[in-house]
């Protein structure tokens, strides 16, 4: 009686599938050398020359303001000194956010903010892959235990205007570092809001008041979920606190927040 691979393949099968395997791995690589040699690879922020592609330069690393501990446990509000493991900041004490944690990669400053508007304005998607895998370093605490990214939408006929949603390509990225799913779809918004840019902070909070839902089929894998909201940047809040407070009504276990930057104090607001 001959021999029966549990795998139901021959050996000759194995090996032909063996050297396809080889062949492809060879031609991705060959595939990759050629691109950086037509397309040299180049800084996502300021386009000079760096040794592999979607990276930052020495230069842009050394100038942004890269957030790290000791921060507020609850905002992710860096402070000047250590205060101890779990220290609250003045703000989150006497005005919690809805949210449970909030974390970014860096303060808005001119570098953080050369990206998010190659991003945003200008289709730079390669960009946004930069972005999402250092935001999943900076929210490893948020994704070790999260079920679920929940990327802010965008409205309708501002996603047709801009052709994607840079939140959910940052989420997107952000998974395929971290593991957690995304859902593109369950939380939508169904009034379509002004810009942000110049308003005040009660003016941000009422712009944005009921612009978010959560679709009815989205509700079992909302429900009693631990959930991480994706955005490009954190202003005053408003936006994050208004999605954050739909997705606990609609039964949410825990919902914190993972920017790539966030304004601290007088830094010039995002545009």
């Amino acid at each position: 009686m001959s021999d029966v691979h549990n795998d139901g393949m021959d050996p000759a099968g194995a090996t032909a599938g063996l050297m396809l395997a080889a062949v492809g791995g060879l031609l991705r690589t060959g595939g990759r050398r050629l691109l950086d040699l037509a397309v040299p690879p180049a800084c996502a922020a300021c386009r000079a020359p760096v040794a592999d592609q979607e990276g930052l330069c020495a230069r842009c690393w050394g100038e942004m303001g890269l957030i790290e501990r000791p921060y507020c446990e609850r905002l992710g509000i860096p402070f000047a000194y250590d205060l101890g493991p779990g220290a609250l900041s003045a703000q989150a004490i006497a005005d919690p956010p809805a949210f449970d944690r909030a974390r970014a990669v860096a303060r808005y400053d001119e570098t953080a903010g050369r990206l998010v508007r190659a991003l945003k304005y200008r289709d730079r998607q390669d960009v946004g892959r930069v972005m999402g895998r250092m935001m999943a370093r900076a929210g490893s605490e948020l994704l070790e235990y999260a079920d679920l990214l929940v990327p802010i939408p965008l409205h309708r006929t501002r996603l047709l205007m801009r052709r994607f949603n840079q939140s959910a390509l940052l989420a997107a990225a952000i998974s395929r570092a971290s593991g957690v799913p995304v859902s593109i779809d369950s939380l939508v918004r169904v009034r379509s809001t002004k810009h942000q840019v110049g308003l005040s902070a009660t003016e941000r909070e009422t712009n944005v008041r009921g612009a978010f839902r959560v679709r009815p089929q989205a509700l079992p894998e909302i429900s009693g979920r631990r959930l991480v909201v994706v955005d490009d940047v954190l202003t005053s809040g408003a936006t994050a606190t208004a999605a954050v407070r739909t997705l606990k009504r609609a039964g949410a276990a825990r919902v914190d927040v993972l920017v790539f930057a966030r304004v601290v104090g007088p830094e010039a607001e995002p545009i």
